[in-house]
């Protein structure tokens, strides 16, 4: 029933419900930090109807998608899941970006339609987002996978605030970018800057997703 549905998290959502995060990403609902949030509360911080959006995604039910439900794998698990497919491929997909970015400026800043700042911004995304990685590599997760979850409090706190310096970063990008939509006649390199640039937001929307909402949770929750 789409009435239930209104009063679940964000989080708890894109967990339940198989390709719920890109029906989150067309009406532009954060999943990842504001994963906290129910669907109705969201919903109304944007000014949408969250009975479409919930039919939305009973339809989705519907289908019988699958996906990965990593709530009941073991840490140690995720963990190794979240440094090969996120942690690694962020740190490949940055620096190419950057490089895209200034060459577009270059090249194109004396139109409106360009995205001036842009590569400085994702440098300092790229500086913020290793000191970040470092922290979970370094301090973090070696604590999950001695089990001693409950004792991470502290720097799980840390690392939520500084997700959500990562997601007011994404939405900066998304201002200059007029929501990485290219104009018309862009060139080649900035439409291939923009498909970077969708890919990145979208890892990087579902890296903190399961991190806030799958791995930090079990963490705290789990009992000896």
């Amino acid at each position: 029933m789409s009435l239930t549905l209104l009063e679940q998290s964000l989080g708890q959502l894109a967990c339940d419900i198989p390709g719920a995060t890109r029906i989150f990403h067309t009406f532009k609902l954060d999943f990842c930090c504001g994963g906290h949030k129910s669907l109705r509360e969201a919903a109304a911080g944007k000014d949408l109807d969250p009975v479409l959006i919930a039919d939305a995604l009973h339809r989705l039910q519907d289908t019988g998608e699958t996906q990965h439900d990593w709530r009941s794998e073991p840490s140690e698990l995720l963990i190794a899941h979240l440094l090969a497919r996120y942690h690694a491929r962020h740190r490949e997909q940055l620096p190419e970006l950057i490089r895209l970015a200034r060459r577009v400026e270059q090249v194109h800043g004396a139109r409106s339609t360009c995205p001036n700042g842009l590569a400085d911004l994702l440098t300092d995304m790229q500086q913020e987002l290793e000191g970040h990685m470092l922290k979970e590599e370094q301090v973090l997760f070696p604590m999950l996978q001695q089990g001693i979850g409950p004792q991470a409090a502290p720097p799980i706190q840390v690392l939520r605030f500084e997700h959500d310096q990562h997601g007011e970063a994404l939405e900066k990008l998304l201002a200059l970018t007029n929501n990485i939509t290219p104009p018309a006649d862009a060139c080649n390199t900035w439409r291939a800057l923009y498909r970077g640039l969708v890919e990145f937001r979208d890892d990087l929307m579902q890296h903190i997703h399961l991190e806030n909402n799958v791995l930090f949770v079990n963490a705290l929750n789990r009992r000896h």
